[in-house]
């Protein structure tokens, strides 16, 4: 269980979100126009994006789950976030040790464009210091790399939307929304997306090992996605040192899933000021 564990830390390594060196230190169908829903169902979802910054807010919740070589691993959030400023803070939680007591405090997260703040990251960095990651140069555009997928960044990628079908009409959270599913790809929808989201998502095309990306989409009533499941696909062997490697057989699957709830609530983000950002190094032993 324990190598296991390990094996399972490694693979979040090559995410960049637990070791991250490179990174930390160089870093629908027949739905009718007038209830928000075009009739095409792929242009129902590459417009998902556009509703999300028309609500203004929302309350958000996350899930990031890491399957390699048998293991899985479970990274939870929850927070808020600001469409129109590009702005949001999440709460991540770390997965238990193999004993089931919390083995990281909990990383609080601030996402802006071109920039992710991480405070409590450990490895090193001091209790009261943040650390800044510039997500334009992430190969993975920080899709990953947080433990979480920035919200908005996860409706910016169903611009590239193909292959879409409508799956059906559904309740969520006694909200009737309508199922989506198809594939994305992330260059496309690089080249679609809004301009705080374009270049991370154009480095994200170049550094996943599959650019295809499977989706599932809950849209409600007004084109706003409810949830947002993707399912990306890397090298672990790559790390996030490298460009990752297609078709390695330690290739890390990870599903992201976002829900979004309570549209219009108040978020307000603070950035940490300049010297309350840490400048130094981290070094973390790689899993043994």
């Amino acid at each position: 269980m324990v190598m296991q564990r390990r094996r399972m830390m490694t693979a979040a390594a090559a995410a960049g979100f637990v070791c991250g060196v490179t990174v930390l230190t160089g870093c629908a169908g027949d739905g009718a126009a007038a209830d928000g829903l075009g009739a095409d169902s792929g242009e129902s979802v590459r417009r998902a994006a556009d509703a999300l910054i028309r609500a203004g807010s929302s309350k958000v919740s996350t899930s990031m789950e890491m399957a390699s070589g048998g293991t899985r691993v479970v990274i939870t959030g929850a927070g808020g976030f600001d469409y129109g400023k590009g702005r949001g803070e999440l709460r991540v939680t770390l997965p238990k040790d193999a004993a089931g007591a919390e083995e990281h405090h909990p990383v609080t997260e601030l996402l802006t464009p071109g920039s992710l703040y991480m405070k409590d990251r450990g490895a090193g960095v001091p209790a009261d210091k943040w650390v800044r990651v510039d997500t334009t140069r992430l190969s993975d555009g920080n899709l990953v790399t947080g433990g979480a997928t920035d919200p908005l960044a996860a409706a910016e990628l169903l611009r590239g939307a193909q292959k879409v079908e409508l799956v059906g009409d559904e309740m969520f959270h006694g909200v009737k929304v309508r199922h989506f599913r198809g594939v994305t790809d992330i260059a496309r929808a690089a080249r679609g997306a809004s301009p705080a989201a374009r270049q991370p998502l154009a480095a994200a095309a170049r550094g996943f090992s599959v650019t295809q990306v499977p989706f599932d989409v809950y849209l409600d009533a007004q084109g706003r996605p409810r949830k947002v499941s993707q399912r990306f696909t890397f090298s672990g062997a790559a790390g996030a040192a490298g460009a990752a490697r297609p078709s390695a057989p330690s290739d890390v699957t990870v599903t992201s899933t976002t829900l979004f709830d309570a549209f219009g609530t108040p978020v307000t983000v603070v950035l940490p000021k300049p010297a309350d950002i840490y400048n130094g190094k981290i070094v973390t032993a790689p899993p043994k």
